[in-house]
């Protein structure tokens, strides 16, 4: 019987000095920083993952040096309910303490990103890959049909023209479809606001059209107007818009374009040729900004049927074919300025 109580003695002094053990060396992983850690690892955690599994995820990214320890802390010391959805990212060294510290803050990382005016869709899909927002061919492949916005543009063979421009908030761990839907949501966004008495009688094709052509005519803001208004006029006398952006566009898509145009180009072979065909062009050339969309929308009240590039960033505006060759005559050729980047030659 005596023998048997040493025994038992036995076990529990070895128990406890193992449990002991265990303990101290639990204490000592906990303030110990992961040296072998990876400098950065981003962890994507989707809505509805447990902890569990995002605890995994993070010992397989080599995070951490246990996976027991960090299970065990965060059984100490996690806070599932504070568990947020979201990219995560991680700097290493880190200790279990910290990573469970930025996991119950829900400390998700966001790409900021902005979208500029008056870009194609492979110039959006370009930026957006080089911030790490999706692979440019799958964000191509994509914006290249026009499923997402059909339901406003039945037209629409590609987004071109309602990747709005902004600056965005992305989650890292966003898909491509995402990503674009998110950009499109700002067009929508922006439409409904400042377009509801437009889409009973022009169709949003139209409006988004006209602004990408304002968009790429001038960056002067006082001159958005005036330009839709030339437009506007053009359109309603059935003269050709003959704007040199909607040839730039066609070469670009084709892949002839060589940086400049010539008097040669008016007649280059597309149906984006304003010169060759009257009426808008078959869709967007670029996604214009909030002020060029306006401008489409509520073109000023002019009679101007002209205008030609005075060289430094504005334009100057005719009424007749006569005051515009005066224009021209004044603002490009005694300057050597090149052709006139301007409706009606």
């Amino acid at each position: 019987m005596k023998k048997v109580r040493w025994l038992a003695l036995l076990i529990f002094l070895l128990l406890l000095a193992s449990a002991g053990a265990f303990a101290a060396w639990l204490a000592d992983d906990w303030r110990t920083p992961y040296k072998a850690a990876p400098g950065e690892v981003l962890v994507h955690v989707p809505r509805g993952t447990s902890a569990g599994q995002v605890l995994e995820a993070l010992s397989a990214q080599g995070l951490v040096r246990s996976r027991l320890s960090l299970k065990v802390a965060y059984a100490f010391h996690g806070r599932p309910r504070n568990l947020k959805a979201g990219t995560y990212r991680f700097d290493g060294p880190l200790t279990p303490l910290q990573v469970i510290d930025k996991l119950n803050r829900g400390e998700v990382t966001y790409a900021k990103v902005t979208i500029p005016e008056g870009l194609r869709i492979e110039e959006v899909a370009e930026i957006l890959a080089e911030n790490g927002l999706g692979r440019k061919e799958a964000l191509l492949a994509l914006a290249r049909r026009g499923r997402l916005v059909n339901d406003l543009d039945p037209e629409a063979h590609s987004l071109e023209g309602y990747l709005f421009p902004e600056t965005y908030l992305f989650d890292p761990g966003l898909g491509e479809e995402a990503i674009l839907k998110a950009l499109l949501a700002g067009f929508r966004e922006w439409w409904q606001k400042r377009a509801p008495e437009a889409v009973a009688h022009r169709p949003v094709r139209d409006v988004v059209t006209l602004a990408s052509l304002v968009e790429k005519e001038t960056a002067a803001p006082r001159e958005r107007g005036d330009i839709a208004g030339v437009f506007a006029n053009r359109l309603r006398l059935r003269m050709p818009l003959q704007t040199d952006p909607t040839i730039i566009y066609a070469q670009i898509i084709a892949g002839d374009y060589r940086g400049r145009l010539t008097r040669d180009d008016w007649t280059y072979p597309s149906p984006y040729n304003t010169y060759l065909h009257a009426g808008r062009p078959p869709g967007p050339i670029c996604s214009p900004g909030a002020a060029s969309l306006e401008a489409a929308l509520r073109p000023a009240p002019t009679r101007y049927l002209y205008f030609v590039s005075r060289n430094d960033g504005t334009h100057a505006f005719s009424r007749t074919l006569e005051e515009h060759n005066r224009a021209v005559a004044r603002f490009q050729r005694p300057g050597g300025g090149g052709r006139p980047r301007d409706p009606g030659r």
